[in-house]
């Protein structure tokens, strides 16, 4: 009988060499269920995928972490240890970049939410959590991929494009059905998604969007890319690993 692991990879077992040109992990999807929990839905569609999510270990672990409306990358590395999965944040910023501060996006929370974010990535090594400031190349991503391995990715979800989609994706408008969307036009939308497979071949990405609940995304390397450097993102990612 096959692990939910090997299950979830196609019935691949740790070890054997998986195709070099085409990846595309049987992550779940999940959907958010308000404007501000993409990087909660993510955490919960790894889990699964790992075969340790337990919604009520997971309402406890937010409580313990005190998890608010403000979700940070490194609050998704802290979220990870707590579950003891093996995981490897990589940023830009180690800490809180003072220049969001004007940013549409950032600017509600960010005095309230600086000095925390900043005790945080103060913590992480003496709290188990690993944190790098590093930069990540495509290659990088996809030898992580090619393991079973998956990410939590921070986009800008004003320039990510799914080319499997029928119609584009409201990036303002992650709500529950009956509440109404009043954004602008922002320049930077800050999103969460999990990467889960590519294809070298046509040049692909594949990821699952929190804001479905039926469906994995693709879009092309370049349009991954330009998401995930936007100006906002840090190029966080969240590396997480299935031999946790």
């Amino acid at each position: 009988m096959k692990s939910p692991r090997e299950a979830a990879r196609g019935g691949q077992r740790p070890g054997l060499k998986p195709p070099e040109d085409h990846i595309q992990l049987k992550v779940p999807a999940i959907q958010q269920s308000y404007h501000w929990d993409c990087g909660l839905a993510c955490s919960r569609m790894v889990l699964q995928y790992l075969s340790q999510l337990s919604e009520e270990e997971f309402q406890k672990a937010m409580g313990e972490l005190r998890l608010t409306k403000s979700i940070w990358t490194i609050d998704l590395a802290y979220l990870m240890r707590h579950f003891g999965v093996k995981h490897r944040f990589c940023t830009q910023t180690l800490g809180v970049d003072k220049g969001y501060k004007n940013q549409s996006f950032y600017r509600k929370h960010f005095d309230t939410e600086e000095n925390r974010v900043n005790q945080l990535f103060a913590r992480a090594a003496t709290s188990g959590v690993v944190v790098e400031k590093r930069a990540v190349r495509i290659e990088d991503l996809q030898e992580h991929l090619s393991q079973g391995h998956v990410a939590i990715v921070l986009v800008n979800a004003v320039l990510l494009l799914c080319d499997l989609c029928s119609s584009p994706v409201k990036y303002c408008c992650f709500l529950p059905i009956g509440q109404k969307c009043f954004c602008r036009n922002p320049d930077y939308q800050g999103h969460f998604i999990v990467l889960c497979g590519y294809n070298r071949t046509v040049g692909s990405v594949f990821y699952n969007n929190p804001a479905y609940a039926d469906r994995m995304c693709r879009t092309s390397m370049s349009n991954f890319e330009e998401a995930w450097r936007s100006y906002g993102t840090d190029e966080d990612i969240l590396f997480v690993y299935v031999d946790s």
